[in-house]
């Protein structure tokens, strides 16, 4: 797009900031369908602006003060039974009973035993029939302590259990009715019952279904109609809840991707810019004060023996292109002592040393940075940074830039003049007649 229909564009946002009831102009609909597409929340026209033509929206600059981006709606906690709603008439509070006496499996139970069972089974089933229930309880259990390895027994006593409104202690007896024989059809549908009574309406109607596929049975198919529309409206909630979950997972995953990429544009972007600048960049905000005790010797190098005496007190002067600011105010106090191997002609461009790409870089790295500022406060720790490659490198890096050569004979002791004072005058010739 060229600059002019940018210039358009962006003149009808800020329109649409100052007043959002320009967006319900008839003319406006196919934008105002796509930003809602989008997901955008368009407030509703006022009264004020259906009263008005939305052919001369008000001038640009008439609103105080563009209207804020809307805040995105927070996400409603939905609570697990916030849309769920299931009829639980007939659901009762379970039994907190002792567990039933299971009788000892370890038993050996020899074909008396399994006779005087049948007969307490035969009295416990004319007890509940004629709706002495506490009493077939007792007989029941006398049945299953002579025979504890009948499936039918606790399924029969599980029975009498659910008629006496206690379902935990049936469940109890269904359970080990299905562990001694799987295909207990009893078992499960006394179960299913019993899960129906607590209102667990899945395992309800997935015990019902079990005894259904063992032996069809009119009654446990009544049930199983009326429990399982329940069972597979709470398996439904349970899937558009973890639908809804993984949805706000996959929200949170894309914005910590967004920011991570915004991150990462930023820091490319910076550093484009900072190769953008190149060396002219320098120290940002330079060695404020300079450096004191003064650049470090370079032994081995031809550099400044014992480096420069009292510092650079306030910096070098002008400082350096985007650091070292402050200037050298008072010169070097007590000279310079002899350099090895010399300096020809004179001092070099402090600038174009720290300007350097390699000595720039070397300088970022906080570990180099803090060994020359100790160095420099500190000149006989120079020793114990020989052994680190960065510092050596870089020391000898410098070196050659403050074109020292190796070896070179002592220089001449401190005590020059400061530098900044103007040397002093030559003595005129005499004048010896000759000519």
């Amino acid at each position: 797009m060229d600059a002019e229909k940018i210039a358009q564009l962006q003149a009808f946002v800020q329109m649409c900031r100052a007043d959002p009831g320009v967006l319900h102009d008839p003319k406006l609909q196919f934008f105002k369908s796509w930003m809602e597409s989008m997901g955008a929340n368009i407030p509703p026209a006022s009264p004020s602006q259906s009263g008005t033509s939305q052919d001369s929206p008000p001038p640009m600059g008439s609103a105080s003060k563009p209207a804020p981006p809307p805040e995105p709606e927070p996400e409603s906690e939905e609570s697990e039974e916030s849309d769920l709603d299931i009829d639980m008439e007939g659901v009762i509070e379970g039994d907190s009973d002792p567990p039933p006496d299971m009788g000892d499996d370890s038993i050996e139970v020899t074909e008396e035993m399994m006779d005087q069972s049948d007969d307490k089974r035969g009295e416990a089933q004319a007890a509940m029939n004629e709706g002495e229930k506490e009493k077939a309880i007792e007989l029941w259990t006398e049945a299953i302590r002579l025979n504890p390895q009948s499936a039918p027994l606790f399924a029969k006593r599980a029975s009498c259990f659910l008629r006496m409104s206690k379902p935990n202690a049936a469940i109890h007896d269904c359970d080990r009715a299905i562990q001694l024989n799987p295909d207990s059809a009893a078992g499960y549908k006394w179960r299913g019952k019993a899960h129906k009574l607590l209102g667990h309406w899945e395992e309800s109607a997935r015990d019902l279904a079990t005894a259904q596929k063992i032996d069809y049975d009119d009654d446990t198919y009544l049930l199983l109609k009326e429990v399982q529309p329940k069972a597979h409206k709470i398996q439904e909630h349970r899937r558009k809840k973890e639908r809804k979950q993984e949805e706000k997972e996959l929200r949170a995953r894309k914005k910590r991707v967004q920011k991570a990429k915004e991150a990462q544009d930023k820091a490319k972007r910076e550093q484009e810019e900072r190769e953008r600048q190149g060396p002219s960049a320098g120290f940002g905000g330079g060695f404020p004060g300079g450096f004191p005790g003064g650049f470090p010797g370079f032994p081995g190098a031809g550099g400044a023996a014992g480096g420069m005496p009292g510092g650079m007190p306030g910096g070098m002067p002008g400082g350096m292109p985007g650091g070292m600011p402050g200037g050298m105010p008072g010169g070097m106090p007590g000279g310079m002592p002899g350099m090895p191997g010399g300096m020809p002609g004179g001092m070099p461009d402090i600038n174009k040393i720290m300007s350097d790409p390699e000595i720039m870089a070397a300088f970022q790295d906080p570990e180099v940075l803090a060994a020359f500022q100790d160095v420099s406060q500190h000149p006989e720790n120079l020793a114990k940074y020989q052994s680190n490659p960065k510092i050596a490198n870089l020391i000898a890096k410098m070196s050659t830039k403050f074109g020292g050569g190796p070896g070179g004979g002592p220089g001449g002791p401190p005590g020059g003049p400061p530098m900044g004072d103007d040397p002093p005058a030559p003595e005129p010739p005499v004048d010896d007649g000759l000519d």
